[in-house]
């Protein structure tokens, strides 16, 4: 079983390869020298660290290397995650269950960002901690997601309240809540459309399931969070500002970050908009949901060991 900082080191292997290619292994103990720190900023800004946080670390280390010209590249990366981590202080969202049951959180984001997948994997991971929980497949619209998530269901013995594709979501979302209710369920979690003809319709299906479900609990859905696919880059903060503005947000689950070499762009998201982070994912695996630690990131991006 891996440690918890192993899964993000693993996880987040494409990111810390690409970095250290760029610099020729600099964070493997070479001196720091002027072409090292080009190499070193090149790197993070094709890892989509963008231009605030890449000069913040490149100003520190810097300033490190003014005051001593022997400083190697170890020392270099523990500056620059240090740095990540003041950057990040605060992003960790904190999941915390509503005073009545059930706690419900909404899922959204675009179809392609792994929101079927993370519902389910999030369910697991509640269920996995004694928690109580069902899942409504409220993406209605595209054809293989009621099934996808049915499937998922299956497999990780999870709860589902579901219809056939085309149903209503609204009143799937109103019935799951009730289902939930009823059994006592600690959590419901809705999975949502990501696309639908236009996108006023979208955000007019997202505010409707979200007025039915405060028909049952005005205080529901406690949590409002964003799926985005942590490859996308810049977009994805383009992406997070459209749906803030619509829908008010409350949190974020990066996923596909095993995927990219651009493990930076949730920084991008978290400096922009002070979305809290609340999970991450790491792989395919069920288990490989995980919750977003700064420290555990910033350690791994630089390839630095627990």
């Amino acid at each position: 079983m891996l440690s918890l900082f192993k899964k993000f080191k693993a996880g987040l292997t494409k990111t810390v390869a690409a970095i250290a290619a760029r610099t020729h292994g600099l964070f493997g103990g070479r001196k720091i020298d002027a072409a090292s720190l080009g190499e070193l900023e090149e790197a993070l800004y094709t890892a989509d660290f963008g231009v605030e946080t890449t000069t913040e670390i490149l100003a520190e280390i810097k300033a490190a290397y003014r005051q001593d010209a022997e400083i190697k590249g170890q020392q270099a990366a523990a500056i620059g995650a240090a740095v990540l981590r003041r950057v990040l202080a605060g992003a960790e969202g904190k999941l915390e269950p509503a005073a009545t049951k059930p706690t419900v959180i909404c899922l959204i984001g675009v179809n392609g960002s792994g929101k079927t997948t993370t519902t389910a994997k999030l369910a697991y991971r509640l269920k996995g901690e004694g928690q109580t929980v069902i899942v409504a497949a409220c993406d209605t619209f595209r054809a293989a997601a009621v099934e996808q998530l049915r499937s998922w269901a299956d497999r990780l013995k999870i709860e589902i309240v579901a219809s056939h594709t085309g149903a209503d979501a609204a009143a799937v979302a109103f019935d799951a809540w009730q289902a939930a209710k009823a059994r006592g369920q600690d959590w419901l979690i809705v999975d949502t459309a990501g696309r639908l003809h236009t996108k006023g319709n979208l955000m007019e299906e997202l505010a409707k399931i979200r007025r039915v479900l405060q028909k049952n609990d005005p205080a529901a859905p406690q949590h409002r969070w964003l799926v985005v696919d942590g490859s996308l880059g810049a977009n994805s903060i383009e992406q997070a500002k459209v749906f803030h503005q619509s829908f008010g947000l409350t949190g974020l689950i990066v996923t596909k970050l095993d995927g990219t070499s651009r493990g930076g762009s949730l920084v991008g998201i978290w400096r922009q908009l002070g979305i809290p982070i609340y999970f991450i994912g790491l792989g395919e695996q069920p288990d490989d949901l995980q919750p977003f630690s700064a420290d555990n990131y910033a350690r791994a991006v630089f390839g630095l060991e627990a």
